[in-house]
């Protein structure tokens, strides 16, 4: 099996410039140092050209062929995806509305042979998340739907502001748009601690604020970040090509599985595992979905 996963990963990874299946050598431990430095300045990495140049066409066509199959709904939310109507004071940063065109596909309607799927689930590639992170050991997000999605915007569309479920954000842009579709984040706005209400408010009332940080990434580039505690979203896709991005969802305790609301909205179905999970949710912090 160790020898099956070594040959997936030298088939996909560009092992030249990210040496992931030589764990503990020189080169591997530069790279990982590299990569938490920026993790620990900025909440945020990107690999650029992670994957090889030979498996970037099937890349794209895999992402093309599944993303017929997203759930796609125009639908108004606030930043931590919560229902609307949720008993808040008024000046609360969640109050702010968006309009979310983004679709999703879900996991159980991703082959699990492709591309996304191996390097999601590979154990070298894992262990190569979880020192990047600094973290042991990081577990697959247990939810059947939101473990693996890939995101599709469409021309004029954006994915608005919010934050993430999970700790540990693993993204793959599979696809490139013809222009915009630029990532944008906030840094490390709020902690495990405290939600910091008043600095998210300020930059979800203001595109302008300065704590708004770019990227313009390219299919293929790898992004590793904190997105439990940094406010992001994607800005308008615009020409004729879509967006895709694969994302790789990690959590630091096993079990994790997204609510019933923040499901619904996400993929437009809900299955038995998410309401037996409101009983027995496990969570990392008491932060806002």
């Amino acid at each position: 099996m160790q020898n099956q996963t070594l040959d997936c990963i030298d088939r996909i990874v560009n092992l030249q410039d990210f040496p992931i299946t030589q764990a503990g050598s020189r080169a591997w431990r530069l790279a990982v140092e590299r990569i938490r430095e920026q993790l620990s300045d900025q909440g945020c990495s990107v690999l650029r050209g992670f994957i090889h140049l030979s498996a970037l066409r099937r890349l794209e066509a895999e992402s093309v062929a599944v993303a017929p199959k997203a759930y796609f709904n125009i639908e108004t939310v606030n930043a931590y995806n919560i229902a609307l109507d949720s008993k808040l004071e008024d000046e609360h940063p969640a109050k702010l509305t968006f309009e979310r065109g983004n679709a999703f596909v879900a996991r159980d309607q991703i082959p699990t042979d492709s591309l996304v799927h191996q390097l999601y689930t590979s154990p070298v590639f894992q262990q190569f998340v979880a020192a990047c992170f600094e973290v042991d050991v990081v577990h697959e997000l247990a939810d059947p739907l939101a473990g693996l999605c890939i995101n599709v915007l469409q021309a004029g569309r954006e994915h608005p502001w919010h934050f993430d479920t999970n700790e540990y954000t693993v993204s793959l842009l599979t696809k490139s748009p013809s222009a915009g579709g630029q990532f944008e984040f906030c840094p490390n706005i709020r902690t495990p601690e405290q939600e910091n209400l008043n600095n998210v408010k300020a930059v979800l009332g203001n595109r302008a604020d300065d704590r708004i940080q770019r990227l313009s990434l390219r299919c293929g580039d790898l992004q590793l970040f904190r997105g439990r505690h940094s406010l992001h979203r994607v800005n308008h896709v615009t020409g004729q090509d879509e967006r895709h991005s694969a994302i790789f969802a990690y959590t630091g305790k096993p079990g994790v599985i997204g609510s019933v609301e923040r499901t619904r909205q996400l993929f437009g179905r809900v299955l038995p595992e998410h309401y037996a999970a409101q009983t027995r949710a496990v969570r990392s912090d008491a932060l806002l979905d």
